[in-house]
């Protein structure tokens, strides 16, 4: 068995949230020796959550196994009130099921909430050393968790900040790599069909407006309340991100293109429809592009730039894709915008 020591020092080594995951359930299975030990995470919306395996690994498994995490919905098990899983998660307490084998579930924390259960199958009940010896380790992945998302998101919004946007970016230029029918694995990542990767981006239209008349308190506010207004619009495995100043992105992964244009339209009908404290009518520009194999994040980014800059210049609260902009010839692949500041 590895010290616990070292195992400790391997977790915290990761920046990777889904290398993580691995790691964890590595540390617990040689701390534990368990017959398996599995890591089910929630997704999806309030109404319609479904349980995503972000790793499983079974005694002898050279490997753990997992979920891809772009996974559709639909081919994820869902969450169900009377299962063990359920009560732990939305109870935040262990919970005991008789076997064989038997079976330990452990709610794993992310900042203030319960962001996974932890399954751990026995042959006989867990022992009180070895809960101990669990909950420990939770108690130093949710400590490091914390850490990750103070250098990883934006202190104001809670959103990823940009620095994060690269490494994810290149995660979906891999997946564009695999095949719709590679085995189980494909299928399970792909769902009924292929999808791509698309990055919106999202600018607040006359923002200094706002700062200008109503102060850098209230701008903040307009900011923080747009980020709660993005989570609410897009899907939980969309990635969101402020970049700075009135600047947002998503990236996100849809079947086509008017899929990618409904859900920001989506976004920008609620905005258009909140009301803002004091501040009123807020209204967003967007301009997306799909990601394309063999792209940079300049790149891409530039791509969807160009289509926010069109929207900005043609009446402002609006969607505009970048590939429709390119057909009706008001840009071509190699505009350059240069550098614009919008008021």
């Amino acid at each position: 068995m590895i010290p616990f020591a070292d195992h400790i020092a391997a977790l915290t080594s990761h920046r990777d949230r889904e290398l993580l995951d691995l790691a964890l359930a590595s540390s617990l299975m040689d701390m534990v020796q368990p017959c398996m030990v599995s890591i089910h995470r929630c997704v999806g919306e309030a109404d319609d959550r479904h349980w995503l395996n972000r790793a499983r690994l079974r005694s002898g498994d050279t490997a753990a196994t997992s979920d891809r995490l772009w996974s559709d919905l639909d081919t994820l098990p869902r969450l169900e009130s009377g299962e063990a899983r359920f009560t732990a998660l939305t109870e935040k307490r262990v919970v005991e099921v008789a076997g064989p084998p038997h079976r330990t579930y452990f709610p794993l924390f992310g900042g203030n909430d319960v962001a996974a259960v932890i399954e751990i199958e026995t042959d006989a009940w867990l022992e009180e050393s070895s809960q101990r010896i669990v909950e420990g380790v939770l108690r130093i992945y949710r400590n490091f968790d914390r850490l990750l998302d103070y250098s990883e998101r934006d202190t104001l919004t809670g959103l990823l900040n940009r620095k994060t946007f690269d490494e994810s970016f290149l995660k979906a230029i891999t997946d564009l790599q695999v095949a719709p029918d590679d085995g189980e694995a494909g299928r399970r990542a792909n769902g009924s069909g292929a999808c791509g990767y698309w990055i919106g981006v999202l600018d607040i239209d006359h923002f200094k407006r706002v700062n200008d008349r109503f102060g850098h308190l209230i701008g903040d506010e307009v900011l923080l309340l747009l980020s709660r207004l993005m989570a609410r619009s897009f899907r939980l495995h969309d990635r969101l991100y402020r970049f700075g100043g009135e600047e947002f992105l998503v990236l996100m992964r849809c079947h086509t293109e008017a899929d990618a244009a409904q859900a920001l339209e989506r976004f920008r009908s609620n905005t258009e429809q909140f009301e803002f404290p004091q501040v009123g009518r807020v209204t967003v520009s967007i301009g997306f592009t799909a990601v394309r194999a063999g792209d940079t994040p300049s790149s891409a980014f530039e791509r969807a730039d160009q289509a926010v800059y069109h929207a900005k210049q043609h009446g402002r609260n609006q969607v505009c894709s970048h590939a429709d902009l390119v057909s009706q010839g008001h840009l071509t692949d190699t505009t350059k915008v240069g550098d614009i500041e919008f008021f």
